[in-house]
């Protein structure tokens, strides 16, 4: 029985990495053992549980029903152990995680110091930069990133807060111009735009529900988020910031916020990670940690 266990694992293993090399560098065997290992499956049950071909691989329909079959059972035997390995000594490694520069000045930060602070044997490398990164080819463990659209939760991707945006310029760009009465004066404005973000439609939404998009042409644009608020911050025209981002010059009137009355679509932060990572490693270690401490902003 405990043979036939761990050629169940290994079965699992080599489908969830979808070749057997695949499966070999994350059980450490070669190759040529994992292959053994089905063989042998499939010999005692008499029935063939893969089609392989030179690309890729493929459960037969035994074989779909028989890792469907043992699946729970190898999901709650692989948890177990990986909680008692964590629980038995305390986390240690590294992370190397990309993030947009602009939540470099928010809540984002105290988080991870929290992280830092519980787990002090796992070093974080923390790339601030608003050009996306690959997470495979550039090295990166985890990836934060941001967006107007919500993805649901899946493998790989969780959903962790909203940010939402002001609508923001200096005083003395009100001296010179006139003040915005609606969405669509926006479209004659020296409006300052993100540049990962330029020439798509901006959507607001009016406490009355109503619903305007429009496509602000700029006068400016920068692909740093920091830059435009700065911009913005010395009259240079309108930009569209997350609020944290202005929320103390708007208590000294350093910067106006214009439109309050209508909401621009919330930004949606979600940490993205290699669907190979381990289930109980440090990087859902610290992906469970950003969401259980992670509030919108």
């Amino acid at each position: 029985m405990i043979d036939y266990l761990r050629q169940l694992a290994i079965l699992s293993k080599t489908v969830d990495h979808g070749s057997f090399r695949g499966a070999a560098d994350a059980l450490r065997l070669s190759p040529s053992v994992v292959s053994h290992h089905i063989s042998q499956l499939e010999e005692y049950l008499g029935t063939p549980l893969l089609y392989r071909t030179t690309r890729k691989l493929a459960l037969t329909a035994e074989g779909e029903e028989l890792l469907g079959a043992s699946q729970a059972l190898l999901t709650a035997v692989e948890t177990k152990l990986e909680e008692l390995k964590i629980s038995a000594k305390e986390p240690s490694g590294a992370l190397r995680i990309t993030v947009p520069s602009v939540l470099s000045q928010s809540p984002f930060i105290e988080t991870i110091s929290e992280f830092n602070e519980q787990y002090p044997r796992v070093k974080l490398s923390l790339d601030f930069s608003d050009l996306k990164r690959e997470l495979v080819a550039d090295g990166f463990d985890i990836s934060i990133r941001m967006s107007p659209k919500s993805k649901q939760n899946a493998p790989g991707h969780r959903n962790l807060f909203s940010v939402n945006r002001y609508l923001v310029c200096a005083p003395n760009y009100l001296k010179i111009n006139d003040t915005p009465k609606s969405p669509q004066d926006l479209e004659n404005s020296n409006w300052l735009e993100l540049t990962p973000a330029r020439n798509i439609p901006v959507r607001f939404c009016h406490k009355s529900l109503n619903t305007v998009t429009i496509h602000p042409k700029s006068v400016i644009d920068s692909n740093d988020a920091q830059s435009l608020y700065q911009l913005a911050k010395v009259g240079a025209g309108i930009a569209l910031v997350p609020s944290y981002l202005a929320s103390e010059d708007q208590k000294t009137q350093k910067i106006i916020r214009l439109l309050p009355d209508w909401n621009a679509d919330s930004l949606i932060v979600s940490a993205n990670w290699p669907l190979n990572a381990p289930k109980h490693g440090l990087v859902r270690l610290l992906v469970d940690f950003l969401t259980e401490a992670s509030t919108d902003t």
